[in-house]
């Protein structure tokens, strides 16, 4: 099988964890390539992530890292994380356990697709996100004002520091830390989540992905949209986003790990 692994690359430590798993991996059997920025560190020939294609990418951190990897594919392609992070909601293997487990992984081996979410401004494609945007003023400590459309009609205005806008993969993220509910991930929903809302009547919300959703800005204060946490793009003050189901899923390795066990085992180490 066909292997690009991806690492952190702030830890010494993780550096030569991934390289003996590559080493241990060729040893069993397995074709490993290592991406670009990880191999650089390895002294070793490295590939990009948007031009690779191999069967399985095997990425070694926590879920910064796996998003900045989901971000940089130009063609999602299986992934699967080994938790070298915190809480890892996204990784399902422990260091300790990984190898046995991509060692005796069967060709035919069962992915689950997780919805992103994209958004355009005016038909300009801005970015797809798998856990969340948020859309945050520049300026501290201002609030900005929103109007939310569905289906062409004004469901909210209000005014707040701040909306996050969530897939159910994210819901246990940034919009969980915010009040927002945790969705299982095979909802198939966007979840809006404002910031510090001025009105006690803003509440998070949770709607079908088959609905047109466009966020409005009417406010004067510039604005960014940040995009997993690895993309920013400026806002003008009277922009109109739309959100609607990315037609690229991601796709993660399905460990057999059930969501709910896994967020009761993870939110315990908070």
């Amino acid at each position: 099988m066909k292997m690009l692994l991806v690492s952190r690359i702030d830890s010494g430590d993780v550096i030569g964890y991934t390289r003996q798993l590559g080493a241990d991996l060729m040893v069993r059997g397995h074709e490993v390539t290592f991406e670009e920025e990880t191999a650089g560190p390895l002294g070793v020939p490295g590939v990009s992530l948007s031009s690779a294609s191999p069967d399985l990418v095997v990425v070694v951190g926590g879920d910064g890292t796996i998003l900045r990897s989901i971000q940089r594919m130009e063609r999602q392609v299986p992934l699967i994380g080994i938790n070298w992070g915190e809480v890892g909601f996204l990784a399902d293997l422990e260091p300790a356990k990984a190898l046995d487990f991509l060692a005796s992984l069967p060709k035919n081996f069962s992915t689950e697709q997780r919805m992103r979410i994209a958004f355009t401004h005016d038909g300009v494609h801005l970015g797809e996100a798998l856990n969340e945007a948020l859309i945050v003023t520049t300026r501290p400590a201002k609030m900005l004002r929103f109007s939310i459309l569905i289906d062409g009609v004004v469901a909210e205005q209000f005014g707040a520091d701040g909306l996050l806008v969530s897939t159910p993969t994210g819901s246990t993220a940034y919009a969980m830390s915010a009040g927002g509910p945790i969705v299982d991930p095979r909802i198939q929903g966007i979840v809006l989540v404002p910031l510090a809302p001025y009105m006690l009547s803003s509440r998070p919300h949770v709607i079908s992905s088959d609905r047109r959703i466009e966020i409005k800005l009417e406010s004067a204060k510039p604005a960014d949209l940040v995009i997993d946490g690895q993309r920013t793009v400026e806002l003008g003050t009277n922009d109109i986003i739309e959100v609607k189901k990315s037609a690229r899923p991601a796709l993660l390795v399905d460990a057999g790990q059930n969501f709910f066990a896994k967020v009761d085992r993870k939110l315990r180490r908070l």
